[in-house]
């Protein structure tokens, strides 16, 4: 049980985080490209790697906690594409290259697929 609640927590910090920061990028970006969500998944992802690297070094006693809580709770709110690029790093890191770019190609591929198919179903249903 303390796994999820760590894990809650620091998501709904990193939720909130992420919608302040949408806020406040939205405020000086008037232009229809998605600033504010590709600059969440590029900090998101850097920080990723900043604390994951941090913590295997300086805190490998309470690593799964801290990693509960951080890295899936907090940087899983703010972005999961951070969790996405862990995951792509780690399969390069072990070299699996074709696993790593089947992995790429078919999360974003299959994913804006599924986001379309959704549209498309609830475009077709009576309001």
């Amino acid at each position: 049980m303390t796994g999820f609640v760590l894990v809650g927590v620091g998501g709904g910090i990193g939720a909130m985080i992420r919608y302040g920061f949408g806020m406040l990028v939205g405020r000086v970006w008037t232009m229809s490209f998605p600033l504010a969500t590709l600059l969440i998944n590029i900090l998101g992802s850097l920080a990723m790697g900043l604390f994951i690297g941090w913590l295997v070094k300086a805190m490998p006693a309470w690593a799964p906690e801290a990693r509960l809580f951080v890295a899936v709770g907090l940087f899983g709110g703010f972005t999961t594409f951070s969790s996405f690029s862990l995951d792509t790093i780690t399969l390069i890191e072990r070299g699996e290259l074709v696993s790593a770019g089947l992995y790429v190609a078919l999360s974003v591929a299959v994913s804006v697929l599924g986001l379309y198919l959704g549209l498309l179903i609830t475009r077709g249903m009576p309001a």
